[in-house]
């Protein structure tokens, strides 16, 4: 379906008035426009002048007075705000868009294929690194080293688990990165052995990783500029307007230039990692915090790893490996100091957070540096105690949870901690019961860049492998509407910019996205197959289907 895009000509009565309106002015009519406004929920018209919303409202009262604008016929399809995503690893993403896709193979022969496959066409001495694959679909065996290294003898390979906290490595790249036999495991990191020989498998998770990623070699720039401009398109396509992007602080570059070249087409709020804060003083006290475009002023911070990983921090040990309950990637007093010094500096916390054990160690520090009133946030905040969930509350936290990893994780999650803790495994409805901010995203790489995917995820919990139709652990399914606020009103908060986006509003930004289906109205089991068919970025038709 094409959209109705074209200039009015000027009406005799109206044509004084109309000098004074800017030909590239933009009138959305014949819309279902949900504006996010409690004021004034629903509108059927939109107008914008040049990047702002200047008028909703009903089609009679606006359609004459902006008779030379350019009309967009919606086609009585659901008019949004832009859909913001509160956390992605972009590169990683964009990466996994244009390299080996193993993240859909389902037994271990499939995933050895799919390495033999892509390595014969992989020039020798390239490295072969992204996939994503997930050792649940193949029954929980981790891969080994063995499988692989026959087939990329010429090429380093290092391939991410989908939640990347932990990596499977060829022989290639574990000489290369000088890991033996007799190399201690990292403080916060595992380097997985063989049970009878002592030798490294090839499987590294956490902080064992970085001895690889130190010395992987950079992009080129002709590689970083197509990764870029591929995700790009794919958070375009999905409605994406705005993301929060947790980052390299290498990568700031590769945004300030895409930004000068006028190829960053969505909104960026960057947080690089924690241990770059003073390295982000200098330069935003050089540079200033940037625009609408590309912001800074907050740090991230990792505190363990992942439920998949078996690395997420918990009191009580795993179901299925009750040799661990996880471990935290750092003592805590380095934690806060780290933490104390980035507040200092006025930037925003956004702290990783998986287990239970984790999110109240938090919260206490939280509590402890005083960040009540400054928005600090926990990523994921998938596993909580009663008192964490309360907290959110109290401390005016800003619980920042991706919902799609509930319909993921949920296929395995209770073979890993057992039944009895599942009812604080992704609490989105408690988290909204008390009274939290609750704001969503996608972890992409690890989930797909899909907002819809993600508000059907949280308001139905049917699990991927359609074992839950009624809803895994269903007692914490959402309504639509809270989902949609999560994604745009919350998210809009969460990042210092209620004031110009978040809400279809005089005044705001003209971020907006026009879907398929009335998620409002059709059955939530639907809202997987709705589509985005326009997405909009400061009045500009930057996405929209053909």
């Amino acid at each position: 379906m094409k959209f109705f895009i074209k200039t009015l000509f000027t009406c005799a009565a109206f044509f004084i008035f109309s000098l004074a309106v800017n030909a590239q002015d933009k009138i959305i009519t014949n819309a279902k426009v949900w504006t996010g406004n409690e004021a004034q929920p629903w509108a059927d018209t939109i107008v914008i002048k040049d990047d702002r919303i200047i008028a909703v409202g009903k089609a009679s009262e606006l359609r004459d007075k902006y008779s030379k604008a350019e009309i967009i016929d919606a086609h009585n399809k659901l008019v949004l705000p832009g859909f913001i995503d509160n956390h992605t690893h972009f590169m990683d993403g964009s990466a996994s868009l244009i390299s080996i896709k193993t993240q859909y193979t389902k037994t271990t022969a499939e995933f050895i294929k799919t390495v033999k496959d892509y390595a014969a066409k992989t020039p020798k001495n390239e490295w072969i690194t992204g996939g994503l694959w997930d050792h649940e679909a193949w029954g929980g065996s981790l891969p080994r080293k063995d499988w692989i290294d026959q087939d990329t003898q010429d090429n380093p390979l290092f391939l991410l688990r989908t939640d990347g906290h932990m990596a499977i490595a060829n022989s290639l790249v574990l000489k290369l990165a000088k890991i033996t036999k007799d190399t201690p495991d990292p403080e916060g990191g595992l380097i997985v052995r063989d049970i009878e020989t002592g030798e490294a498998t090839g499987v590294l998770k956490d902080n064992a990783m970085n001895l690889v990623f130190a010395i992987m070699p950079a992009l080129s720039e002709e590689q970083a500029t197509r990764t870029f401009d591929a995700g790009i398109q794919e958070a375009l396509e999905n409605g994406v307007t705005q993301i929060h992007n947790m980052g390299t602080w290498e990568n700031i570059e590769l945004f300030k230039k895409a930004k000068a070249e006028g190829r960053l087409k969505i909104r960026t709020y960057y947080f690089p990692y924690i241990a770059n804060r003073h390295k982000l003083a200098k330069m935003i006290e050089k540079e200033g915090k940037g625009d609408n475009w590309l912001r800074f002023g907050g740090v991230k911070e990792l505190v363990d790893g992942s439920l998949g990983s078996t690395t997420a921090w918990f009191y009580d040990p795993y179901t299925d490996e009750p040799d661990t309950s996880g471990y935290p990637l750092m003592k805590m007093e380095v934690l806060k100091k780290s933490l104390q010094e980035s507040q200092a500096y006025g930037f925003q916390l956004a702290i990783h957070g998986i287990g239970d054990r984790t999110n109240d160690e938090i919260m206490k520090i939280f509590e402890e540096i005083g960040a009540k009133g400054h928005r600090a946030r926990i990523e994921h905040a998938q596993h909580l105690t009663p008192s964490a969930i309360k907290k959110f509350k109290e401390l005016g936290v800003v619980a920042s949870v991706q919902p799609y990893h509930a319909i993921d994780d949920g296929r395995w999650a209770e073979k890993r901690i057992g039944k009895a803790r599942l009812e604080q495994t992704y609490p989105f409805k408690s988290l909204f019961d008390a009274g939290a901010m609750v704001t969503f995203g996608s972890d992409w790489s690890v989930a797909p860049l899909e907002p819809l995917s993600g508000i059907y995820a949280a308001v139905t919990r049917r699990t991927l492998d359609g074992k839950n139709p009624d809803g895994w652990v269903p007692s914490q399914r959402i309504t639509v509407e809270q989902a949609v606020k999560a994604y745009t009103i919350n998210n809009a908060w969460a990042g210092f910019q209620e004031n110009d986006l978040g809400t279809i509003e005089v005044g705001k930004l003209a971020d907006l996205v026009i879907i398929s289906d009335n998620v409002f109205e059709i059955a939530p089991e639907k809202i997987m197959d709705t589509k985005v068919l326009m997405t909009i970025i400061g009045g500009k038709v930057q996405y929209q289907t053909q």
